[in-house]
């Protein structure tokens, strides 16, 4: 684990709120120097803390205008490996997320779609498919708010 100071966690925060910001910029927002900066984000990405940069877009405008998180159990028949039901679930486009969770449901999936009759379909044809799934459990997401992390 690395030890991080002040400016580090000034510097997370800056990179939450927008990642494209170059070095020289978020210097000047944060009283250090260009290459100072550029140090620092280099070592927080040796180090792990950085883990790459990604690109949020909006699912709606893009026309999937339904988000719905699934709660999936997986069934004892069999004894399909979680190696194999994450390695069917992950090819799988609309799926967004998978997580591996304890507690009533195995797992807990992210899936977007275009509209209800569309996730049906999704739900329906590739997800109720898959192997060992013993019972799934859908909520489908009203809004969304973002909170920033604990930096």
């Amino acid at each position: 684990m690395i030890a991080l100071d002040e400016t580090d966690r000034a510097l997370l925060r800056a990179l939450a709120e927008d990642a494209t910001q170059g070095s020289g910029a978020l210097g000047r927002r944060l009283g250090l120097s260009q290459p100072a900066t550029w140090r620092r984000i280099k070592r927080l990405e040796e180090a792990g803390v950085l883990a790459g940069r990604r690109l949020d877009l909006d699912l709606g405008a893009l026309g999937f205008g339904v988000t719905v998180f699934l709660g999936i159990k997986l069934g004892t028949k069999g004894r399909v490996s979680l190696e194999d039901f994450e390695r069917a679930v992950s090819a799988i486009p609309e799926v967004q997320t998978v997580e591996h969770i304890l507690g009533v449901y195995d797992y807990r999936l992210r899936v977007t779609a275009r509209d209800i009759p569309d996730f049906e379909r999704v739900l329906r044809r590739r997800i109720m498919t898959l192997p060992g799934v013993g019972s799934v459990d859908a909520n489908v997401m009203l809004s969304e708010e973002r909170l920033p992390g604990p930096i």
